[in-house]
Formats: structure tokens, sequence, C-alpha cells
């Protein structure tokens, strides 16, 4: 249903307006007792409980079954206990290793998105998707048959008989469909128990803001908005979502690469080749962070968790190592001197929080 009264739906009382109802973070330590330790945060009123930092799973498309199978796994055992899926990422490849890692595990949240359904072969692509593993077998849906078509085949990927959390994915171009259609049977889908929570998983930030006031979302998923290099979400999504108890979760917190290594002969920034000047700003970044004894990865990981309205931020892993290196970055310790250095260089918008005590808790 809609907002009635500019409130959230009765299902969300305990929830008001302007309140974000977070307990105190629980702490998990590593499988290899080194004592580091990821948090949890709570979403209200569905009760689910997500690992402050999280795997994205879009990676996993590209791998083997057995890869992509360990991946989630050593993920899960660091205590990244929220893994976040789609139909795009490898035409189901993903979903399909996420739900065999995670089956007869306890305690792990796994979300998928509706938007796109796995078409037969043969079926002519959306030209837009074509560069992702699989994607010529993928085509847009954002009727209300085809949230309740994406959810059945996500279900039988995965081998769950139920989906913690569900995003629209991608509605940015599909205004008119997503209001009409997709979010109002979400809606209904929650209602009848389907799934716990919903939420959108988008790339801007002034649709979103304008669809938690008009719905009642549980969720949204905010891709390379609120970075060090980006942080156009600080003025529209993000205080939307906190005004309204709405939990954000932030994906593309490197830009797609350029966060991760600036150093590489070949960079991405928002999935596409990056800029002479973007190059050069996250290698002065990456500088910074050096000088104060830690990597770029954390600085970008920790002040992304900083946000009060944020309460996971994924992180895409396609190996082990790259989980371990997460999970790091993560939990090390930045001196204060560091964020300040990023905001007299002007990274970091003079509204934009940093971690208490050099670290996001």
């Amino acid at each position: 249903m809609e907002r009635r009264d500019g409130g959230r739906h009765p299902r969300g009382a305990a929830h008001r307006p302007g309140v974000l109802r977070v307990p105190e973070a629980v702490r998990v330590r590593n499988a290899d007792g080194l004592g580091q330790v990821i948090g949890r945060s709570v979403l209200e009123p569905s009760g689910l409980s997500l690992s402050r930092l999280a795997l994205g799973a879009a990676p996993l498309g590209s791998l083997s079954s057995t890869t992509a199978q360990g991946v989630v796994a050593a993920a899960v055992d660091a205590g990244m206990t929220y893994v976040d899926t789609a139909p795009m990422y490898g035409a189901g490849r993903s979903e399909t290793s996420v739900g065999a890692a995670v089956a007869g595990r306890d305690g792990v949240v796994v979300s998928t998105k509706a938007g796109r359904l796995v078409a037969p072969s043969g079926q002519a692509p959306k030209s837009g998707d074509a560069g992702w593993a699989g994607a010529p077998r993928l085509v847009w849906d954002m009727t209300a048959t085809g949230m309740r078509r994406s959810l059945e085949e996500s279900l039988r990927r995965l081998d769950r008989d139920h989906i913690e959390l569900l995003y629209l994915h991608d509605p940015d171009d599909h205004e008119v469909e997503a209001t009409e259609q997709a979010l109002p049977e979400l809606v209904r889908m929650r209602a009848a128990g389907l799934v716990r929570a919903i939420g959108v998983g988008m790339n801007g930030g002034a649709m979103p803001a304008r669809l938690v006031d008009r719905f009642d979302l549980d969720a949204v998923l905010l891709a390379g908005r609120y970075t060090l290099l980006d942080q156009g979400g600080l003025h529209d999504v993000l205080p939307a979502c906190e005004q309204r108890g709405v939990a954000v979760v932030l994906g593309g917190v490197f830009n797609s690469g350029v966060l991760a290594d600036p150093r590489k002969s070949a960079v991405t920034y928002d999935n596409r080749p990056a800029s002479a000047w973007i190059v050069e700003r996250a290698r002065a970044a990456a500088a910074l962070a050096e000088r104060h004894g830690v990597t770029l990865r954390a600085l970008a990981l920790q002040f992304a968790a900083a946000h009060p309205a944020v309460r996971s931020v994924l992180v895409g892993a396609a190996s082990t190592a790259e989980v371990a290196d997460a999970v790091a970055a993560f939990t090390t310790d930045v001196p204060d001197d560091a964020w300040l250095e990023l905001r007299s260089a002007g990274f970091l918008d003079e509204a934009a929080p940093v971690p208490a005590g050099g670290r996001a808790e």
C-alpha cells in the first residue's frame, strides 16, 4: 500500500517516522580467531538482522559453482551473514550458488531482486544488460505478474521456501511501471507473507527518495551514490530514509573498482572506464590512506558505513582472499586524522559523518 497522511503503513506503527530503531550491535568473532568483528543491525518491523558488512554476490555469476560456494562460505564464516544476489547476476547462476552455499546454515539473510527475468534461450535481451555474464538471457519485466514470476523462479534457483528481503531492481528508467504495478505488488506479496521485507535497488538517489515517501518500504539499496568520490545520496535519499525509518544498504562503495585499487592500468568508475580526473582523485585518496597506515578500501568501506541511515554495506568478492581483505578493511582501526585530512582535502561533504573512534561500528 502507499503511504497515508505521510506516515508508514500500520504494520510499522512502532517504527515512527524520523526514528531508526537499531539495537546495540552484535559482535561476531571471525573463524580465524583473530578477534576481528562485524556488527549487526536489525530492520524493523521485519526483525531481519543484517550484518554491517555483507556479501554482494554479483561476481559469483561469473565463477564456477564450486568457487562461488566457497566464497559465500568464507563470507558467512567471517560474520558476513547477509548475502545479496539477483537473477541478473550470471542469469541466475549467482542465485543457484548462493542457495547451495547457505543451505542448512542458520542466521543467514538472503536478499534477491525482481525486475529482470531469466528468459528462455534465444529470447532477445535488452541491450543494456549485455555487459553481464549470462545477460543475453535476461529480459525486463516490471509488471505485477513479473514480480510474482521472478520470486517463484528465484525461490527455485535458491532452493528456498522463502526470501527475507526482495528488492525491485533498477527501476530508474521505469518509474511509471514501478509505481503503478511493481511496488504495489511487492507490498501485497509482503502482506501475504511471501517475503518478510521489501525495497528498491537503484543507482540514483532522487527517485528512491520519492518512493520512500510514497510507499511503505523496508529498505533501499543504493549503489555508487555514497562513496569517497560521489556523495550525491547525502542530500536526497539518505535523509529521506533516515526521516522515514527506512534502512539503507549501500552497494558500489568502490564505484565498481576505482576505489578498490586505482593504481591498476585499467580501472572502472560506475562500470565504465574511469576518466583521468577520477583516477587522479582516487590515487590521491590512496596515497592519503597510506600516509595513515591503512588501505583505501578501509577508508571507502568505513566511510560508507558511518552514516546513521546505513544498516549494511555490500562488498563484492570473487575469491576467499577478497573476502578476507574486505573483513580486514572493515574492521581495521583508522586514525581520526585520516578522516580530518580527507575532509580538508575536499573528498568529504561537510555534512558527511565519519566513523567515531576511527572505526565503523
